[in-house]
């Protein structure tokens, strides 16, 4: 199984990133996949999660309203739409599947909002 994110990278506050996940190498057809980050000198924190059917988490107030998970209608793909960033926004940006009970993660991507 291999998770991959791409999307990341420099923003200025305000602006707009989207990013995307891919997840390959399995066949189950339930499944949920989710974005975390990991600010500089925080814990990794979940930002949203979506199902295989399309059931999504609550967002956590710092993103409610700005951040927006959809998934690709056939592929275990996933993407994160993020408006209006803060430079509180930079961080690596993780992808994690979990199927059967087993997490897998992507390397991550780094997002950095900054003027």
């Amino acid at each position: 199984v291999q998770v991959v994110e791409s999307g990341g990278g420099l923003v200025q506050p305000g602006g707009s990133l989207r990013l995307s996940c891919a997840a390959t190498g399995f066949t189950f057809a339930n499944y949920a996949m989710s974005w975390y980050r990991q600010c500089p000198g925080k814990e990794r924190e979940l930002v949203a999660a979506i199902t295989s059917t399309g059931i999504t988490t609550d967002y956590p107030d710092s993103v409610k309203g700005r951040f927006t998970i959809s998934r690709h209608r056939t592929n275990p793909t996933i993407y994160l739409q993020m408006n209006s960033l803060k430079p509180e926004d930079t961080a690596v940006y993780y992808c994690k599947l979990r199927v059967l009970q087993r997490d897998f993660w992507g390397q991550g991507t780094q997002v950095t909002v900054s003027s």
